[in-house]
């Protein structure tokens, strides 16, 4: 769950400029309590979408522009000068209030810095949906019946020196198609794969998807889709050739069981990052509960990415390959397996054209941030038209079943409002095989799953998370020709695996109106959030999908059902509530989830009259320290621990609406006097039957408005109390964070005892870490003698001659008393041997200084004569050679005795 770090920033609170961007308009601040006041229809509420940094947020009929980068700017600016004007509180002429900053409105700020403009639309309903496209140059603005696109300008445009509503340029699509006397509209999603993203599917109640392919040159574009399929019809086809198309007349009214059963909740495409065929498969969801999928849907024209067509090509040929091998194959799969050969033989028979800039994108002056957000444009991108064979309509496979789905589902939980689709991610692996350069995708082939993640939201705020572990293809009818008994057998197997069911509303927190509705995180894939009635909740994905992506895709077979029973039993993903919508309060607008460098990272929401927005902790990634490699052996040095927080973010309070909301008494006495019974307002007061009506019309607007007055000045009678209860919190706080602050400084004075320096707090420190190494070396120490008794196995071969080895080596050079029976071979000890080199060599020179002695007396008696001793004298050149061996062995003997003993000293030191 990311930290909250602020809610409601001051540049978009009352009475700052970027608070009108979410003030209600005229027509909602009307009095609910009015006879003749409208109702509002229930469906989702996704009325806020953005581009970069700007956003456009839906108000009634009208759509409101902001661009949030601009509008802080000029707040901070505003407040970097003298400091907030005046601000007034005063009430016009309807009876209500407003709250307005004198400077703003005398026009002293610049208006470029306004960042702030009303886009005229020409719809005849309230707003309920605004989607983005991909390329962020349409905006698709839906009601409940009609659709309407709108060609959005350029900031600098509506940056202009102009507070006038600005009026855009918007096409009706389907003028003849989405009315209100036809279904309505249920989903309007931009394809991932139309050229330029300008591709819009729309799916409407009644289960028809109609493919819209838009350009502005081209008014028929807008007037009639080039491809319409009815899933009531699919659903019940048998081959090719039947006609699917969807039914022109809005007369045709007739009852059918499919009515109820394939009432269309939802649809979308997966998110981005989606690999495989993924891309091309729209998901819908019933509201029965019930899900099906459409793959291939496809425009005629379509630009894929450039490792979307190869990726298919290598599994489509793969599996036949595997198909030829295996004689057990069904003759439906072999169909099947042809109809995909023959769908990528006409890819591979095109030749594909060079996508240029659309007009659209070219026009379109975006700023920084907005170029950061958008979609990647690629001018070169190959073009291909939709291939005709086996056929343009694809086969609608389901409804799914569920595996492991829990069996005490209410009614409420099984009726779907929702789905949201994360795709498989691209494997580039298999597609570079046996290649020596890596294929540079800009993902991260570590992280994501191969298979694709189905969430539902059901009525009650249940988020069901499910698997497809077979895989969803391209699927087509048979041929009129080679129909078999019932193919669509084969696809009714196809199930989707249920991992993880939880909550996110409590019952008790339910209402009637409530519509959940899912919204991507920008942050992950893997993580999005769902907007209720009783608040936001945050859902991450990541936790799991790692591991279960390593189990899927290890090689290692063992023990992998137990790891994949403590995956499927851990910690899943469950909801983190965020945000907590207080109870009475309007519904809440789908969150939209921003990361920009000028505004942060937060998520956006809005009641009727209240943007409400979550800021998060975000580092910096140039304060960021750089991860440096620890050298083997060290341990690994920490990171800087945060700060300490002594405050909580807490959501910012927003008084009742019926606090401020004009009563309704004068408009219901105005109504009187106009209407029959005003002849009862001009005369006394009788006991009638016109009296007791009106006596009881009256008590029940006025009691009503009083309920909600009492209501709204309890709720804030105990918001003042919890106020004053966390103000002393935080006065606690601060005198802890003093009294800290001043014990490290030195500028305490408790008591008589001496203030604590800098220098005692280090020196008590050190003495601290060292009284603890010298705990953890004893507690190792301990442990090591502990494991060397607890070890009872034998010694090896090796060990015992290294121990013989060190044991005979002692005995030699330490002269142990120890005595140690010897082999016939062995060697006498090395100070044994070395005495008697010694006494050697003493007794050579002895008897050589006797010879010599001898020899000189002789020659001085006996010259000339010979003497039998003379044969007995030694050659100087044999005694020096004696001399010289008797040396070296001495050398020899003790460079082996330092040897010995420097050798044992290591030992004993080690």
């Amino acid at each position: 769950m990311p930290k909250i770090k602020s809610y409601a920033p001051g540049w978009l609170n009352e009475p700052a400029l970027g608070h009108k961007l979410f003030e209600p308009s005229r027509s909602e601040s009307l009095p609910a309590a009015l006879a003749y006041a409208k109702s509002t229809k229930s469906g989702p509420r996704r009325t806020i979408a953005y581009r970069g940094t700007e956003v456009f947020y839906a108000v009634g009929k009208q759509i409101r522009w902001g661009d949030l980068a601009q509008l802080k700017a000029g707040w901070e600016s505003k407040h970097s000068r003298s400091g907030p004007g005046p601000r007034i509180k005063r009430e016009d002429s309807h009876g209500s209030f407003e709250v307005y900053d004198e400077e703003a409105a005398a026009g002293n700020l610049p208006k470029d810095s306004l960042g702030f403009r009303t886009i005229k639309t020409p719809v005849a309903e309230d707003i309920r949906e605004l989607v983005m496209s991909p390329q962020q140059d349409f905006l698709a603005v839906l009601t409940s019946h009609t659709v309407h696109i709108c060609i959005l300008p350029s900031s600098t445009h509506l940056l202009a020196n102009d507070d006038t509503p600005f009026k855009a340029k918007f096409w009706t699509l389907g003028p003849t198609t989405h009315v209100t006397s036809r279904a309505a509209v249920a989903s309007a999603v931009w394809h991932p794969l139309g050229v330029n993203g300008t591709c819009l599917a729309t799916v409407t109640k009644d289960a028809v998807v109609r493919v819209w392919e838009l350009s502005q040159g081209s008014r028929g574009s807008f007037d009639s889709p080039t491809l319409a399929i009815d899933l009531k019809r699919l659903a019940d086809g048998t081959f090719l050739e039947q006609d699917f198309s969807a039914s022109t007349s809005a007369t045709n009214k007739t009852f059918s069981p499919d009515s109820f059963d394939m009432e269309v909740a939802a649809a979308c495409f997966p998110g981005r990052g989606a690999g495989g065929w993924s891309p091309m498969t729209l998901w819908i969801a019933m509201v029965g509960g019930d899900v099906y999928a459409l793959c291939p849907l496809l425009p005629k024209l379509w630009s894929p990415p450039a490792t979307l067509i190869p990726s298919l090509s290598v599994s489509i040929v793969a599996k036949l390959a595997a198909m030829e091998d295996d004689p057990q194959v069904s003759q439906e799969a072999k169909i099947l397996a042809q109809q995909q050969l023959e769908w990528m033989s006409d890819l591979d028979n095109q030749e594909p054209t060079s996508a240029p800039a659309s007009p659209e994108t070219q026009f379109l002056g975006l700023s920084s941030s907005s170029q950061r957000q958008r979609s990647p444009v690629y001018p070169g991108a190959e073009i291909y038209v939709r291939p005709s064979r086996p056929g343009t309509v694809p086969r609608l496979q389901g409804p799914f079943e569920f595996d492991l789905n829990p069996e005490d589902e209410q009614d409420d939980e099984v009726e779907l409002k929702d789905i949201y689709v994360i795709g498989e991610k691209i494997n580039t692996a298999d597609l570079m095989m046996g290649e020596d350069v890596e294929l540079d995708d800009g993902e991260d082939e570590e992280e994501g799953l191969s298979l694709s993640v189905i969430c539902l939201l059901s009525t009650s705020g249940q988020v069901k998370i499910c698997l497809d572990v077979e895989g969803v293809q391209a699927q087509w009818l048979p041929p009129r020709g080679k129909t078999l008994s019932r193919v669509s057998g084969s696809t009714n197997s196809h199930s989707l695996l249920t991992f993880q069911t939880f909550d996110t509303v409590k019952p008790a927190e339910l209402t009637a109106d409530n519509w959940p509705v899912f919204s991507e995180d920008v942050t992950s894939r893997y993580s999005f959030y769902v907007t209720h009635c009783a608040g936001i909740t945050h859902v991450s994905l990541a936790s799991w999908v790692s591991r279960l992506e390593k189990e899927l895709q290890g090689e290692s077979e063992a023990r992998a059902e137990f790891r994949m029973d403590l995956l499927a039993q851990g910690h899943g993903s469950g909801g983190d509530r965020i945000y907590t919508q207080p109870a009475g309060q309007n519904a809440l607008a789908a969150a939209i989830s921003i990361k920009d460098n000028d505004v942060g990272h937060f998520v956006l929401s809005a009641t009727h009259g209240d943007p409400v927005t979550l800021f998060f902790d975000t580092p910096e990634p140039d304060t960021l320290p750089t991860r440096q490699e620890t050298p083997q052996g060290f341990p690994e040095q920490r990171e800087t621990p945060e700060p300490l927080t002594v405050w909580e973010p807490r959501p910012l309070f927003h008084p009742s609406e019926a606090l401020d909301r004009r009563t309704a008494v004068p408009p219901w006495l105005e109504h009187l006097k106009t209407s029959r019974r005003r002849a009862v307002l001009q005369q006394e007061v009788r006991l009638s039957v016109a009296t007791l009506e009106l006596l009881t019309e009256g008590h029940r607007l006025v009691s009503t408005e009083v309920f909600d007055l009492n209501n709204a000045v309890a709720e804030l009678f105990r918001k003042c109390e919890a106020l004053q209860s966390e103000l002393r919190e935080q006065i606690i706080k601060a005198n802890e964070v003093k009294q800290r602050v001043d014990m490290i400084s030195g500028n305490d004075d408790s008591g008589d005892d001496e203030p604590v320096t800098e220098d005692m707090l280090i020196k008590n420190r050190l003495r601290v870490a060292k009284q603890r190494q010298e705990e953890l070396a004893k507690r190792m120490e301990a442990l090591r003698r502990k494991l060397g008794r607890a070890t009872s196995r034998d010694l090896s071969e090796k060990e015992r001659a290294w121990t013989e080895e060190v044991r005979t080596l002692g005995d030699k050079v330490l002269d142990s008393e120890i005595s140690r029976p010897l082999s016939p071979n062995h060697l006498k000890q090395g100070w044994k041997r070395f005495e008697e080199a010694m006494s050697l060599r003493d007794a050579l020179f002895l008897q050589a200084e006797q010879l010599q002695k001898s020899e000189g007396g002789q020659a001085a008696g006996q010259e000339g004569a010979a003497s039998p001793a003379r044969g007995l004298k030694i050659p100087t050149d044999v005694r020096k050679a004696k001399a010289t061996q008797v040396m070296s062995l001495l050398e020899r003997e003790t460079a082996l005795v330092e040897a010995v003993k420097s050798r044992l000293e290591r030992l004993s030191v080690g």
